[in-house]
């Protein structure tokens, strides 16, 4: 008789023959260990995590004066402090004029900038609908990001 029809004639021992089960089990543990340290160490070495860049927190407020010439002062209220230079203030998706920014220094908390519609560079620029944004751009251009948005009311 051959040997796997001696066990299938003996069921106790065809329960308790597991010769070749812990050698395979093994070769595979050690297999999944070295592909997951490879990974980890290739990820530290090739510095894929740090690639990601975050986005600042901050909260801007806009006040829209419709009483006079309609002007919109734009404050940072809370959040991270920002470089003026990496911040856009958009009318309708055109940046305004480099005096209405907030400027090249850091923009933190009570920071303010007053888009003035009765001087030139904006003259009748802000109307009911517009759409003012303030924007961050990230180090290297590849994101931006929309820190805050304002909707200018009809009068």
């Amino acid at each position: 008789m051959k040997s796997g029809a001696k066990n299938i004639m003996n069921p106790k021992k065809l329960l308790t023959d597991d010769d070749a089960v812990s050698p395979v089990i093994g070769v595979i543990l050690m297999v999944a260990i070295t592909v997951i340290l490879a990974a980890v160490i290739a990820s530290f070495v090739l510095g894929l995590g740090d690639s990601t860049s975050t986005t600042p927190t901050a909260d801007f407020d806009f006040e829209y004066n419709n009483s006079g010439d309609g002007n919109v002062t734009i404050t940072h209220n809370t959040g991270d402090t920002l470089d003026g230079d990496r911040v856009s203030v958009l009318i309708n998706g055109e940046e305004v004029d480099s005096k209405y920014q907030f400027g090249s220094g850091d923009i933190s908390s009570g920071s303010r900038t007053v888009l003035d519609n009765s001087s030139s560079g904006l003259s009748d620029k802000i109307k009911g609908g517009d759409t003012i944004k303030v924007t961050w751009t990230s180090e290297s251009g590849d994101s931006s990001s929309t820190l805050g948005e304002y909707t200018v009311p009809d009068n």
